[in-house]
């Protein structure tokens, strides 16, 4: 979904955010999981690569959720 958070619903702003926090778990995971935890032997040149795609992707999704939140959080203030 890459709909603009104000043409969302109150409730489609939930479950967006909700599927980006677990996108983002899951992207981190798999990080750690691939330098921290195994002992395969990834090539320089590819585990550069892999760290920047990692830090694009979780710069991109930290990205949308400050918006749904600002979003959220500009619904749900008090008038």
């Amino acid at each position: 979904m890459d709909r603009r958070p104000y043409a969302m619903t109150l409730e489609e702003l939930k479950a967006e955010l909700q599927r980006l926090k677990d996108d983002l778990c899951d992207i981190e995971d798999m990080h750690s999981f691939t330098f921290n935890k195994t002992t395969v032997h990834i090539e320089i040149d590819r585990a550069l690569s892999m760290q920047s795609e990692f830090e694009e992707e979780c710069r991109m999704l930290n990205g949308r959720i400050a918006e749904i939140e600002k979003e959220l959080k500009a619904r749900e203030a008090p008038e």
